[in-house]
């Protein structure tokens, strides 16, 4: 997660790419991609497993018989091998080797041999780790947690809050990985994977809306289980005691689970980044490793650094790692470690092969394009490594949904990161916290939190059939089919947005009231004739909308006429402001009811609402909230008519993506000469 903002005191350059027909529903965005196979990758033949066939739960088999663990140099060496786990009891004994998988430490790769056998240097502090290869899979623990790593720390973590690493000791003579052939992902049938971002629950109640939200969809989802979901990053919210809940609640959904670092998965008190997440390495896995499934690898980086010192401030681009009144803080870092390691694991990947970059904070992105501590310092170097390879990143951090296509560019990227444009698609993947379970409570009793961009939380489902991929938006609690809002943007309407956050920007307290509310703003469906005359738009948000999304609007039955995408990604900066803003989701971010929540019950955190490590918000008059989507990479405006006549207008919004697949809404408004009184007319009724 971006850190989030505190309360007060108290065209296109990418090719159109081919439609998979996968799954029912519409799909917003894609990829289409050739893969060839690895001669190092082993095949899996067997034939796909029952769908009733339980899930492999077993463990790496670290072995401590005090045989040999160096060689004739005197240098420590880890041994072990990765084996067909057939029996499925853990153990490699009578069980064959598997050879041509890749085994790393995180810094170096070897593949193993004829036997399985691999061998690789030693240093303290690292972690190995296996390579799932496509067709096979690793064990996962009772949660689903996929187990596929050995941590190496003899001496333990430092006195850490929530406990880090216990002591490994003595290097075992063996570590050697158990895997067993897989089901339909070896056959190159389609296979669908669940992509999340920022959970981000800092409390017990924020669980609760995970678990009946995003854990309620997922276990709706069909064909997920052979890949399984990856977690973007941000799995708690600093709380890392929550841990074991956590995995409990998204292990029911019945899938193998992976897990990528994020800033709220630190262990705040370490000292030293070494041990910054040895907590989230005891509980969740490795911070860096690799994995495939059908025709893509997936890389996951690590690339939060924490804390930064002013040494990572030598070329003057990160200053708020020597500020020491924002000490510690963390900053997007890979560090020369793990780009050396990337280096060594694509070695081992076709040039042909998809690869997807998982990372927390984004390489680069629409939201934060100016700042150097939101993106990664070494974009350049992964784009280096990538050149020539079909590649996808997604992130997650933003608390924003953005798909950006080969060829997008943004003012914000040149000046901090050094970026033009992007080699590959970049997505981040929105946050199934939305905006970290702020905004008022929906019918069904969870946050609306919609997202930094207008978008509601969500996540991502991809899709892979051969060698093309089909990625797609799901927003939590609503059908597959819902991908948009509409609204209209009146100059009404933007006179009262500019009077309330105007105001909200200087408010003190709870206590105060905002110079206006939903009341005065009336009915945001209908506006005067002269509000048409003065540009007024209807608004489109779609969600994971991009560059090579079409945008059509049919008044009352007419001709459908192009709508346009406010940001083209040519270049340019971020366009804000009432005039960009939606007001499908600004409206109900600047008036929260919820800060009004009081009781005599003497709870006081029964009183307004909390968010983030425990700040309190309210109680109090409704308030705006601390995120307005006044920007985003994927609205699109349609001017009104400026001789639209009054009465009752249907417009029907139709998206369409880079497959030719379409999502239509249909939003009805009025036109009338003037305002119609919005109360009861009780001068109606009044006595002579």
């Amino acid at each position: 997660m971006r850190e989030p903002v505190r309360p007060p005191a108290r065209p296109s350059t990418s090719p159109r790419r081919r439609a998979v027909a996968l799954g029912a529903g519409v799909l917003l965005g894609a990829g289409a991609l050739t893969q060839a196979s690895s001669s190092a990758a082993p095949e899996a033949t067997a034939s796909p497993a029952p769908t009733d066939r339980p899930a492999y739960v077993g463990a790496v088999e670290v072995v401590r018989d005090a045989g040999a663990t160096t060689r004739s140099s005197g240098e420590q060496v880890l041994r072990g091998k990765v084996f067909e786990d057939a029996d499925r009891d853990g153990r490699s004994s009578g069980d064959s080797g598997v050879e041509g998988v890749s085994v790393s430490n995180g810094r170096e790769v070897v593949v193993t041999d004829a036997d399985g056998n691999y061998e690789l240097p030693v240093r303290d502090g690292m972690t190995a780790f296996v390579t799932q290869p496509a067709g096979w899979q690793v064990p996962v623990d009772t949660d689903g947690v996929a187990q596929f790593s050995y941590h190496h720390l003899p001496a333990g973590s430092p006195d850490l809050r929530f406990g880090g690493l216990e002591p490994t000791g003595p290097l075992p003579s063996a570590v050697n990985f158990p895997i067993v052939r897989g089901g339909e992902a070896a056959q190159d049938d389609a296979t669908r994977c669940a992509v999340l971002a920022d959970v981000q629950t800092y409390s017990g109640r924020e669980l609760g809306f995970a678990r009946d939200g995003l854990l309620a969809d997922l276990l709706q989802e069909k064909d997920v289980a052979e890949c399984g979901a990856l977690m973007l990053g941000d799995v708690a919210g600093d709380d890392l005691g929550l841990y074991p809940r956590i995995k409990e609640v998204l292990g029911a959904s019945g899938l193998p689970l992976r897990f990528v670092p994020g800033n709220h998965d630190l262990d705040l008190d370490a000292t030293d980044a070494a041990h910054s997440f040895d907590t989230f390495k005891r509980e969740l896995g490795p911070t860096t490793y690799s994995y495939d499934v059908a025709d893509i690898h997936y890389v996951v980086l690590n690339n939060v650094k924490y804390p930064c010192t002013p040494e990572d401030d030598a070329d003057g681009t990160r200053p708020h790692c020597a500020d020491p009144e924002n000490s510690p803080t963390y900053s997007g870092q890979l560090g020369d470690d793990q780009v050396q390691w990337l280096a060594n694991d694509l070695a081992t990947v076709p040039q042909d092969k998809l690869v997807v970059l998982a990372s927390h904070i984004p390489m680069v992105s629409f939201a934060d394009q100016t700042s150097t501590k939101h993106q990664t310092k070494e974009v350049r170097e992964v784009y280096e490594l990538l050149e020539g390879r079909p590649a996808l990143s997604v992130s997650g951090h933003t608390h924003s949904t953005e798909r950006m296509n080969t060829g997008d560019s943004y003012a914000g990227w040149k000046t901090a990161v050094g970026v033009d444009a992007l080699p590959f698609p970049h997505v981040v993947a929105g946050a199934p916290s939305g905006d970290w379970y702020s905004g008022d409570l929906g019918v069904d009793g969870r946050p609306m939190a919609l997202q930094r961009d207008g978008a509601r939380p969500g996540y991502l489902v991809l899709d892979v059939e051969g060698s093309e991929y089909v990625d797609s938006f799901r927003a939590i609690g609503e059908p597959v089919e819902k991908q948009m809002a509409v609204s209209l943007n009146s100059p009404r309407w933007r006179d009262w947005y500019t009077t309330i956050t105007e105001w909200a920007a200087t408010r003190e307290g709870w206590e105060q009231a905002p110079p206006v509310n939903v009341n005065d703003l009336g009915d945001p469906g209908l506006v005067t004739t002269a509000d048409v005359a003065a540009d007024t738009f209807l608004t489109t948000n779609v969600w994971y909308g991009s560059t090579d999304t079409e945008v059509s609007v049919a008044i009352d039955g007419g001709q459908a006429q192009a709508a346009t995408r406010t940001q083209q990604a040519t270049g340019e900066a971020a366009k804000t402001g009432a005039l960009y803003a939606d007001p499908a989701a600004a409206t109900r971010q600047l008036q929260v009811a919820r800060f009004g929540f009081a009781s005599t019950s003497g709870d006081e955190a029964a009183q307004g609402f909390e968010l983030y490590a425990g700040s309190d918000y309210g109680p109090g008059p409704a308030q705006p909230g601390n995120n307005v989507a006044d920007r985003a990479t994927h609205l699109w405006q349609f001017r009104l008519p400026s001789g639209l006549s009054e009465g009752v207008h249907r417009a029907d919004v139709t998206a369409t993506d880079s497959f030719g697949r379409q999502s239509t809404e249909t939003y009805v408004f009025e036109v009338r000469a003037e305002l119609p009184q919005q109360g009861f007319r009780s001068d109606v009724f009044a006595q002579d």
